[in-house]
């Protein structure tokens, strides 16, 4: 798959196969992509915690508030992503120019782990609602919880559905 491809075929996955498992070298395929994401000067300042078992139960129910995120607990794998310090010359840059470049780079990572799980034939889907001081506990992590992708298979019958974007022309313009 080129990287059009991927972006036609990824999309947020809310019906796991909670009987099958996702293999080892398909996360670290993920992990690995992740890594090599860019940021701010190649600072990384992150920390990507992989939750399966009883782990990833846990962190799957503090993403649920008010009832949503349900399809979480079926995910066999959940990737959490804290926040780190920035290194040096981010931190002087950021402080410079008042751009917050640990969430850009956070953004950019989230990014590169969903484009390279829908490579590996695998769902994803990015959650921003979560009880951060449950899954620091969990994970045993110091650092805010970010975000927090879910992994898996996804069922036979959840099916590609059509992108609701914006047009180009609301996106892009040229001076």
């Amino acid at each position: 798959m080129n990287f059009t491809e991927i972006a036609k075929n990824r999309q947020s996955c809310r019906s796991y196969d909670s009987e099958r498992a996702v293999e080892r070298e398909k996360i670290d395929a993920i992990l690995e992509a992740a890594r090599l994401s860019p940021s701010a000067c190649n600072g990384q300042p992150y920390h990507f915690t992989v939750c399966t078992g009883e782990t990833a139960l846990v962190v799957a129910k503090a993403t649920m508030g008010i009832g949503i995120n349900r399809f979480a607990a079926d995910a066999p794998v959940l990737i959490v992503i804290s926040e780190e310090p920035y290194s040096k010359t981010a931190a002087l840059g950021a402080k410079a120019t008042g751009n917050d470049y640990r969430s850009i780079d956070i953004g950019i990572a989230a990014a590169y782990i969903t484009s390279e799980a829908t490579a590996q034939g695998l769902g994803s889907c990015i959650l921003g609602w979560l009880d951060d001081k449950k899954i620091r506990e969990a994970c045993g992590l110091s650092g805010t919880v970010r975000l927090v992708i879910t992994l898996g298979y996804a069922k036979p019958d959840d099916k590609l559905r059509d992108k609701k974007r914006k047009d180009m022309a609301e996106l892009v313009s040229e001076k």
